[in-house]
C-alpha cells in the first residue's frame, strides 16, 4: 500500500492563503505525521506537495487535513490528491 500523501496546492496565493498553507504544513510536521514535505510543479496553476507518513496514521492524517481545509475555508486552494 502507498504511504505517500499528496496535496494539490494553487500557485497564485495571496499572503493570507500562503500563511494558512504554511500553517498546515508546519502542523503536519509538528504533529509527527511527517518529517519533510516535497514540492513539485504540476503545471502553471498547481504545485504537488508530497510527504510520507506511516500506514497506520494515513487515515488520521487525511482526516486532519480535510478538517483543516474546511476550518480554514481553503477548499479552492488545496485538495488531497
Amino acid at each position: 500500500m502507498e504511504k505517500a500523501i499528496q496535496l494539490k496546492v494553487r500557485k497564485d496565493l495571496d499572503a493570507q492563503q500562503q500563511h494558512i498553507i504554511l500553517k498546515l504544513k508546519g502542523s503536519l510536521i509538528s504533529k509527527g505525521f511527517t518529517e519533510i514535505i516535497h514540492i513539485l510543479d504540476q503545471d502553471e496553476e498547481f504545485h504537488i506537495n508530497t510527504f510520507e507518513t506511516p500506514l497506520e496514521k494515513q487515515s488520521e492524517v487525511k482526516q486532519y487535513i480535510a478538517a483543516f481545509i474546511n476550518q480554514e475555508n481553503i477548499m479552492d486552494t488545496v485538495t488531497i490528491k
